[in-house]
């Protein structure tokens, strides 16, 4: 009998930075005022379902959405490094102007999302951040089978987990939005196919914030 992992996919709520139009990456910003209400549209969505577990990134953007959401059911998210956002090396703190006009040649990679380029000062590469996710879900498919899980991780986060169920090449423009704290649902069937049950709900939000940077 094949055993399916259902997993609801939630991107944090918006942050001062996520406004700016700021990249993040792995610098720890906090929810602002409109992402603590965003959590809490979501978690009162989410109240009415089952969840066998809860996993977040460990960084306090996503760790305090998913504590939001647990909250209504008594349910601790437990902090898996692994599903941080992308690491943008010199390009964290900047916006995407100002990574452009100081890091040119690496923007132009970034831009065209060139996969074995890593990002200057110790920034990951498209390919090595996909290695990265691809980890962390194989962990939650072997802890999981036959559950329904909630994820609470990032913008780039989620843009793998879309290309890995959907085939999307890594190095081809996204076609498919990201908004804070919508929900994404993804199903793993065995031996080894992902599916996309529902993408970006945000009928819930009053407003959104996508992660390209053009949106």
């Amino acid at each position: 009998m094949t055993l399916s992992l259902r997993i609801c996919l939630v991107r944090h709520g918006e942050t001062d930075w996520n406004a700016q139009r700021r990249l993040q990456g792995h610098t720890d910003i906090p929810l602002n005022h409109t992402g603590r209400a965003q959590a809490e549209a979501t978690a009162a969505l989410l109240a009415p379902l089952h969840f066998d577990a809860a996993y977040t990134s460990d960084l306090s953007r996503a760790a305090d959405t998913a504590l939001a959401i647990g909250r209504r059911r008594g349910l601790d998210a437990t902090p898996l490094a692994a599903l941080r956002e992308r690491h943008y090396g010199a390009f964290q703190g900047l916006t995407y102007d100002e990574a452009r006009a100081r890091h040119p040649a690496a923007y132009a990679h970034f831009e065209a999302r060139t996969p074995d380029v890593a990002l200057p000062d110790g920034g990951e590469s498209l390919r090595a951040f996909a290695a990265r996710i691809t980890g962390a879900l194989d962990t939650l498919v072997c802890r999981h089978a036959g559950q329904q899980i909630l994820v609470v991780a990032h913008g780039g986060v989620l843009d793998i987990v879309h290309r890995i169920a959907s085939g999307r090449a890594l190095h081809l423009p996204r076609d498919f939005k990201i908004p804070n704290a919508a929900l994404n649902w993804i199903r793993h069937d065995a031996p080894d196919t992902w599916v996309i049950e529902r993408w970006a709900e945000q009928a819930h939000l009053d407003r959104a914030r996508d992660e390209l940077p053009n949106s």
